[in-house]
């Protein structure tokens, strides 16, 4: 039996070959335990309804409802669990939605398992976790929008949030930098998004390197 401190993770994807190796290599990492899988997005959604996982491991090209309707489901949830997009679609037009969506994160299938276990753990931490070419995708896709003037109407300290938000820290991370409590840093983040019209940290993270604040 895991830990109760363990990271709960649910499993999303309509392989189930996919599921079973990601089960197996989990299943031997002493701070992850899974508590269950999914074959396409409605039953993930009602997965993590009923089971309440720290982080959702998901597809996202799946028959039924796939996984970026699956996000945005997800999203509405009490409490919503973390998105880590695990999938082997590189696509910008696969990419982008999905992070839009409230993705927390996105890697490839052919990732180290290793390398795995930490997007899980950096993702539940409260992390954005993209690779270099997921990153650029969505800059790219922001190229043509204008938003550098919505930065002029935030704080010295909404910015220096932004920043450290940019550099990948969580929450209490910021707290600690900044000499804050976590609620006070919540609060920053909810005005960040809500001045520059964002829907969540990841891409309050990549607006903010857009325009050269932070990483």
């Amino acid at each position: 039996m895991a830990d109760t401190g363990s990271i709960r993770v649910l499993l999303v994807d309509d392989h189930q070959v996919v599921r079973r190796g990601l089960r197996t290599f989990l299943e031997v990492q002493d701070d992850i335990e899974v508590v269950g899988e999914a074959s396409d997005g409605a039953e993930g959604v009602a997965a993590a309804e009923q089971l309440r996982p720290d982080v959702v491991l998901m597809d996202v090209k799946m028959p039924g409802m796939d996984g970026i309707e699956a996000l945005r489901k997800l999203r509405e949830l009490t409490n919503p669990a973390r998105v880590l997009i695990v999938t082997s679609f590189t696509e910008q037009r696969t990419v982008v939605p999905a992070l839009r969506a409230g993705a927390a994160g996105y890697v490839y299938k052919d990732i180290d398992p290793e390398a795995l276990a930490g997007a899980i753990r950096s993702v539940h931490a409260g992390h954005v976790l993209l690779q270099p070419e997921v990153a650029g995708a969505l800059l790219s896709q922001e190229e043509g929008n204008n938003g550098q003037g919505r930065g002029t109407s935030l704080t010295e300290r909404e910015r220096e949030v932004l920043g450290l938000i940019a550099d990948g820290r969580s929450n209490r991370e910021i707290a600690r930098a900044l000499v804050l409590s976590e609620k006070t840093v919540k609060t920053h983040v909810s005005n960040i998004l809500m001045k520059l019209d964002l829907a969540d940290r990841t891409q309050a993270a990549l607006w903010a390197v857009r325009h050269g604040i932070g990483a």
